[in-house]
């Protein structure tokens, strides 16, 4: 079985349209690890495509945020305002797919998927602690959050950062060993803010493999998108340079 693993399509649809296109016929089921709306200008249509053909998803501090279930207190004015035009984008249907995501860490099929860090799915994991491993119940974990491609390798009391994919390459494979414990962010599909503008996403199989991978997207269609829309200019800027 290959699981098809995405994080932060942040309602770019041409964002997730170019992971499906570059993933497609290489993986079974597919999971997402929360935030499938703010910032964008495509909510309805990427939570369409999530509900039809994801079997798990927890939710994202987004998603929280655009279904009325947090504040946005702790937003920028810019997240702030994309939330707010979200909310009233939703159709009712989608609003409450929104409401109703469950919080992470979710297991599914032996490995566990999560939005932020494991002890708290609103924190930016951008370093790890052994102690996240009490809260981890299988091996593998994918997270989200951060927009950052790579992750984290525990092994006895030490923590080891993991890679994305370097610039020049389209996909890095990482081979899982059974005495390691993994916690891997496949990357933003939407809003990367590693300093890569292409979408990121991952491929994981019960061999014990991850694929990180990048591809390009038409970035153009979606900015112009999201400046129709009248959301912030920033929020189209930012898809260029990835950060």
């Amino acid at each position: 079985m290959r699981y098809l693993i995405l994080s932060d399509i942040h309602a770019n649809w041409e964002a997730l349209e170019a992971v499906l296109r570059d993933a497609e016929g290489d993986w079974d089921q597919a999971v997402c690890c929360g935030d499938l709306v703010g910032y964008g200008a495509d909510p309805n249509r990427v939570i369409e495509w999530v509900r039809e053909h994801a079997m798990a998803v927890v939710r994202g501090n987004h998603d929280k945020a655009c279904a009325g279930l947090a504040d946005l207190e702790g937003f920028n004015p810019a997240a702030r305002e994309a939330a707010e035009w979200t909310a009233q984008t939703l159709t009712a249907d989608q609003l409450y797919y929104l409401r109703n995501l469950p919080q992470g860490p979710l297991e599914v099929a032996g490995f566990e998927i999560l939005h932020g860090s494991p002890a708290d799915e609103d924190e930016y994991l951008m370093a790890a602690l052994p102690d996240l491993l009490y809260y981890l119940h299988t091996p593998v974990a994918f997270f989200g959050h951060t927009h950052w491609q790579g992750g984290f390798v525990f092994y006895r009391n030490s923590v080891q950062p993991l890679p994305g994919v370097p610039p020049e390459h389209r996909q890095l494979r990482l081979s899982l060993r059974a005495e390691h414990v993994y916690l891997i962010n496949p990357g933003s599909v939407g809003q990367p803010r590693d300093r890569d503008p292409r979408a990121a996403y991952a491929v994981y199989d019960d061999a014990r493999q991850v694929e990180l991978r990048r591809t390009p997207y038409r970035v153009e269609v979606a900015q112009a998108k999201i400046r129709r829309a009248g959301l912030p200019e920033i929020l189209a800027d930012r898809l260029s340079v990835g950060f």
